[in-house]
């Protein structure tokens, strides 16, 4: 490793990591959650495309060096966390496995391939096995072996709320509105939204438009628009089908279970709405459920405060309950607004409102959660 790449600490055996996006949103928040959560390394390389390479980045007290992604990069290396985007993991994640490292990779690009586990670790921890223990692996046939995915941060900040619940009453049916802020979007499109604002506020007469297009190309200050991504078949946009598919993949439909299959195993119908707002940073979602067995909100609001990863801001009295900007920068994913559904019979349904920041604990977090356990098992197994 370069000296500027010296390891916060090296205790016997740490891996070497490399992160690949490094000079991204996503990538940069990596760097901040390694360093506050202290993860062993025993060396850390950055990665990212040419025209970043030689670009410095702090992580703690020391200045690191961007290196131009390669087809050598990963010599030596153990652990490879990717966001970079799909088109970069579907070419270098192989590499990186045929090189020796485990990947987790924040792109949608193997979260549905079979034999891909899909982790959030307070939901499907066990899902890591099957990436295998140890995070030194050596090259396989099966190039897919030893990736693991991240899901989409909508995903990860739904089931964080919704999968204390389901395990209690089983969840049948989901359906969810997302309020998405830029950060979703990487970082181009937070300084577009700062860029539009400016332009906004100083508009001629006053006429509150825009000319920074770059991102949307559209307005995205004080205006609000469906999810930018692809529109598919039957109306839904990838954003979209991604929290259905992505959900019943972390639940693990086992049909072999049959009826007495356990609430976490039940086939839950899901319908999501998702919508960019002019938030700079953290996600929200309003989420409503209908339940197999009869849940109180006393007792959903108990089993959210006992849930690792959650915030309960449920204030009636002071109408105090979960903003983005509150969840922004913070790991937890805060659940408010649990009340029941007068809809649907008593017992069988609830609404909640979620916000989670997109960036942490939707992105950079959930991975560096995902390594923890690899290094979790490899000390278990020796």
């Amino acid at each position: 490793m370069p000296p500027e790449a010296s390891p916060t600490s090296s205790p016997a055996r740490a891996p070497r990591v490399a992160i690949v996006g490094a000079t991204g949103a996503v990538g940069e928040e990596f760097l901040r959650v390694l360093h506050q959560r202290a993860f062993p390394m025993a060396g850390l390389k950055l990665l990212a495309s040419p025209r970043s390479a030689g670009k410095k980045l702090a992580f703690g007290d020391q200045t690191l060096t961007v290196e131009a992604l390669d087809a050598h990069s990963f010599d030596g290396v153990d652990l490879a966390l990717f966001s970079a985007g799909g088109s970069i993991s579907r070419e270098f994640a192989p590499r990186a496995v045929m090189a020796g490292a485990v990947v987790v990779d924040n792109s949608s690009a193997f979260r549905m391939s079979d034999g891909v586990p899909l982790v959030v670790p307070e939901v499907n921890p066990d899902a890591v096995a099957q990436a295998g223990i140890g995070l030194r692996r050596g090259g396989k046939d099966d190039l897919k072996a030893g990736i693991i995915a991240n899901p989409n941060c909508s995903t990860i900040l739904m089931l964080m709320a919704v999968h204390p619940l389901h395990r209690f009453a089983g969840v049948e049916r989901i359906v969810v509105s997302t309020y998405q802020a830029a950060s979703g979007a990487g970082a181009a499109a937070m300084r577009e939204l700062e860029q539009q604002t400016r332009e906004a506020l100083t508009s001629p007469g006053g006429t509150g438009e825009v000319t920074t297009l770059d991102v949307f190309g559209k307005q995205y200050a004080f205006n609000l628009f469906s999810h930018n991504s692809p529109v598919r078949m039957g109306g839904y946009n990838e954003e979209e089908l991604k929290m259905v598919h992505e959900t019943h993949k972390i639940w693990s439909q086992d049909a072999e279970r049959g009826s007495g299959a356990p609430p976490e195993k039940i086939r839950t119908a899901i319908t999501a709405t998702c919508i960019r707002v002019p938030v700079m940073r953290a996600h929200a979602e309003s989420i409503n459920l209908t339940f197999r067995d009869p849940i109180t909100e006393q007792k959903a609001s108990e089993l959210l405060a006992d849930a690792p990863g959650v915030t309960v801001q449920d204030d009636r009295g002071g109408n105090v309950f979960p903003t983005p900007l509150q969840a922004s920068h913070q790991d937890d994913v805060f659940v408010g607004r649990v009340r029941r559904d007068l809809s649907q019979p008593e017992g069988r349904g609830l609404d909640l409102f979620v916000c989670g920041d997109q960036i942490r604990k939707g992105a950079a977090l959930n991975a560096v959660q995902i390594a923890e356990l690899l290094l979790e098992r490899r000390t278990a197994a020796r």
